[in-house]
């Protein structure tokens, strides 16, 4: 069905109580509020942390506005400081790029207003211990590889996103494998969104910016200086270019978003809590193959999307075996652990399912399409990936995989164990 875009979305305002947030917006004649509730941190009221709340809440706003793609946005009386807007206006044309582009609508036509400039302060976190940090994990091999490499001199804890739905159990088994602390954050969508609606526009919005940055609400308010990422290089290579700007279904873990965020909350708190990934410049490659040792995780990990669904009667309790990270992240772990071993891991053979070679080969570039719109590796690393293992004897029976790989001219594998690019992280983080 055609559906008409709103007039007008509002940031209507921001409740902050000691361990909850509460943001309410306006959609024309709609309303909305979503909430977070935080576990095992300080008081949320205290200087600087308000402003670090009040970028989230911007950023929140797009789970709501989405539903109209409103042609205007009322910052309202939301304070915004020059850099914090720079965040947010990225954010609606970039972070909602692929929400743009399946559903033809260009927000380069968006305009704002309102929003207040706070009066000049100095930046606040002095309480900060550059020594203490909280790393967002999510269950997959990324985190855990950050988890397992940081510096073990650091004072870590995990800070775990759930939905008001329940926890996911994949997650938390293997959060407890880390053995770490776990700092919390419930957050609770407004039902209102969560319901099958006609009259609403559907679609992707930057989900990681968000829980960066209730991550770094959470760091400053318990006295902890560093949020580490685990975003790696691959994820700023876009997924295909649509009126002229690349578009990238990993926005909010490209660089590009991070030195953006990195920017806002330095704002506030100059160098005194950095926001950085500790994987940006390497591989997914690199990280499977590190991945690949740490074998306390092979049987808990869960990287399958469909294991985090918001609906607890929906959520796939192993890896489905068919979609494409499933497929993925079977390709990267596949030359650093037998096929065998990956076979009790996943319970499947995606790779080896010839009902996934048209998948297999949008993934190494050679398909018809663009890169998939999930959190998977460029075309480059994954075709040298396939390369790799078809020259590998235990996978010589899988015909449609050693076709694919006969056609495909990769960068050299070894050069992908390397360095990859820039990097934000500091040095104190590797020591």
């Amino acid at each position: 069905m055609t559906r008409e875009r709103a007039a007008r979305f509002t940031y209507v305002g921001l409740d902050v109580a000691p361990t909850s947030l509460v943001g309410h917006y306006r959609l024309d004649e709609l309303e909305f509020s979503e909430r977070i509730d935080f576990a095992n941190v300080d008081s949320l009221q205290r200087f600087g942390v308000d402003a670090l709340a009040q970028l989230w809440y911007l950023l929140a706003g797009l789970s709501y506005y989405k539903a109209g793609a409103a042609h205007e946005v009322d910052f309202g009386e939301t304070h915004l400081d020059e850099r914090g807007e720079a965040l947010i206006r990225a954010s609606f044309l970039h972070g909602l790029g692929e929400f743009s582009f399946r559903n033809d609508l260009d927000l380069s036509d968006v305009r704002f207003e309102g929003g207040r400039r706070a009066r000049w302060r100095s930046p606040a976190g002095a309480w900060l211990d550059p020594e203490r940090v909280l790393i967002p994990f999510g269950g997959g091999i990324d985190s855990v590889v950050t988890v397992e490499s940081l510096s073990s001199n650091l004072d870590r804890a995990l800070f775990v996103v759930s939905p008001a739905s329940g926890r996911f159990a994949p997650l938390e088994a293997t959060a407890e494998v880390s053995g770490l602390d776990v700092v919390r954050a419930t957050r609770a969508l407004d039902a209102r969104i969560l319901q099958p609606d006609e009259r609403f526009f559907q679609g992707h919005v930057p989900v990681t910016a968000m829980i960066t940055l209730l991550a770094s609400i959470a760091a400053a308010a318990s006295g902890r200086g560093g949020v580490v990422m685990s975003n790696e290089h691959s994820a700023s290579v876009d997924n295909l270019v649509w009126h002229g700007r690349g578009v990238n279904h990993q926005w909010s873990k490209s660089y590009a978003a991070e030195v953006a965020i990195g920017e806002a909350v330095g704002e506030q708190f100059s160098d005194d809590l950095r926001v950085a990934s500790f994987l940006r410049d390497r591989s997914e490659l690199w990280v499977a193959k590190v991945f690949s040792t740490l074998t306390q995780y092979h049987h808990v990990f869960r990287s399958c999307n469909r294991a985090f669904r918001q609906n607890v009667d929906e959520r796939a309790s192993a890896w489905c075996g068919e979609c494409d990270k499933c497929l993925f992240i079977n390709l990267v772990l596949a030359p650093f652990i037998s096929r065998a071993s990956l076979r009790e891991i996943f319970h499947a053979e995606p790779l080896a399912n010839p009902a996934l070679g048209a998948a297999l080969a949008t993934l190494v570039g050679v398909g018809l399409d663009h890169k998939p719109f999930e959190c998977v590796g460029d075309p480059h690393e994954c075709a040298s990936a396939l390369v790799h293992v078809a020259a590998q004897p235990e996978w010589h029976d899988v015909t449609h995989l050693v076709d694919i790989a006969s056609k495909l001219s990769a960068p050299p594998f070894a050069a992908l164990l390397e360095t990859q690019g820039e990097s934000r992280v500091p040095a104190h983080w590797l020591r």
